[in-house]
């Protein structure tokens, strides 16, 4: 089904024509038609599944009918759990909207940027706000923003909002809407914990869920490589030449690891940097634009980019660390394959790396034939781990016997 059937306009066609969006996905078919008959949504998608546009462009639509005179008014709220994710959805609505009679007024707002700036951006009429949760409290706690004519509020990325105490603020940006507004949840997976936010945004959504559909990874080519741990560097720079690999991102482990190989990398000629939560705002937005338009060819990221980034054309993922977990590594081969593309996977396997690798095989539910690579073979044996002598219970003191001395000093 191509966009002309889903009942956006000829405008917002034409924008998506000139950003290269024909088709569709599965979410975005199933959801924009509910939006735009003013349904509650909470749907649930695989990360790359294209959920963004399933709220954009809907909202965009809905909004551009209903647009008022006088100064902009902040119909449509997007909460979103980073800083990368606000300013892509932001830009999402600057694009989809850019052949509108009347262009949409976007403001984003994140930390690690002036709030006195923002305050003013928004003041001077904003038409839709993008947050991240903890800097849109920053903001309302001044006072001097008003979302009374609130139409749409969204949450993006809900299940990652989890692991960053959103719960606790939801209830004073709920407090600070209106309750008549159009709600539109989207998360990877709903447990239970997810399930009690939603029910304090919407009590009669719609569900939308495309669970069923080929998983995102299925696009995507994985293979595995064993190396010695040493000679992982060695083997990415042959890999980039003779494999001639561009848009490469590679996973590390630390943010440590992160900047040294991506320092050693340039110094080979390599047009290579790092990106992880050290970096200032400035630094990491100019990193992942550059990196988008080709001028940085690898990327040394730790997994702060696994997850709600989404960076067109990338064609290979390298887990040069793995990851900590199965679930870990389906969200950093995510970051290829995007929007029904196809990419590739890499992983470095050395010895110490073999056991953990199978648990992920298994819990992912493939089996990647491992590889080796002249001139790389995997040498050596798995050094044994020794374990220690088992502590003698009654030697030690216990922590009631070390809480009494505490008490006593």
């Amino acid at each position: 089904m191509p966009f002309s059937k889903l009942g956006l306009s000829p405008q917002i066609q034409s924008a998506l024509k000139k950003s290269g969006f024909i088709t569709p996905t599965p979410i975005q078919e199933k959801v924009i038609p509910l939006a735009l008959k003013h349904h509650d949504i909470m749907a649930m998608a695989q990360t790359g599944s294209g959920k963004s546009a399933a709220f954009v462009l809907p909202i965009l639509e809905l909004w551009a009918k209903s647009v008022g005179e006088g100064k902009p008014k902040i119909k449509a709220l997007v909460i979103t759990p980073t800083r990368e994710l606000t300013l892509q959805v932001a830009d999402a609505f600057n694009t989809f909207g850019a052949d509108l009679k009347r262009k949409p007024k976007v403001v984003s707002i994140i930390g690690g940027e002036s709030i006195g700036n923002q305050i003013y951006a928004i003041q001077q009429g904003c038409d839709i706000l993008v947050a991240t949760s903890g800097r849109l409290l920053d903001v309302l706690t001044k006072k001097q923003t008003n979302l009374s004519h609130l139409e749409f509020f969204v949450l993006d990325e809900a299940d990652k909002m989890l692991n960053l105490g959103f719960s606790q603020e939801l209830d004073a940006i709920l407090e600070a809407i209106p309750q008549k507004r159009q709600n539109l949840l989207f998360s990877a997976t709903y447990p239970q914990k997810i399930l009690d936010i939603a029910s304090k945004i919407t009590q009669n959504p719609l569900r939308v869920n495309i669970e069923q559909d080929v998983p995102t990874v299925e696009s995507v080519v994985q293979r595995a490589i064993e190396v010695n741990r040493e000679n992982r560097g060695p083997l990415l720079r042959h890999l980039l030449d003779n494999e001639k690999l561009e848009q490469v991102l590679v996973f590390m482990a630390n943010k440590r690891a992160t900047d040294n190989i991506a320092a050693k990398f340039k110094k080979y000629g390599y047009k290579a940097e790092s990106f992880h939560g050290d970096l200032l705002q400035d630094e990491r937005t100019l990193t992942l634009d550059e990196f988008k338009a080709k001028k940085v060819r690898i990327l040394f990221a730790t997994d702060i980019a696994a997850r709600g980034l989404d960076i067109e054309n990338v064609s290979y993922v390298i887990n040069f660390d793995l990851p900590r977990s199965p679930t870990d590594y389906i969200h950093r081969i995510g970051r290829t394959a995007r929007a029904g593309k196809l990419g590739m996977a890499i992983s470095f396997i050395s010895h110490e790396d073999k056991a953990h690798f199978n648990i992920i095989q298994k819990r992912c539910k493939v089996n990647i034939t491992m590889e080796q690579i002249e001139g790389f073979a995997l040498k050596g044996e798995a050094v044994l781990k020794v374990k220690g002598p088992q502590p003698i219970k009654g030697k030690g003191k216990s922590k009631k016997d070390k809480a009494r001395e505490r008490a006593l000093k």
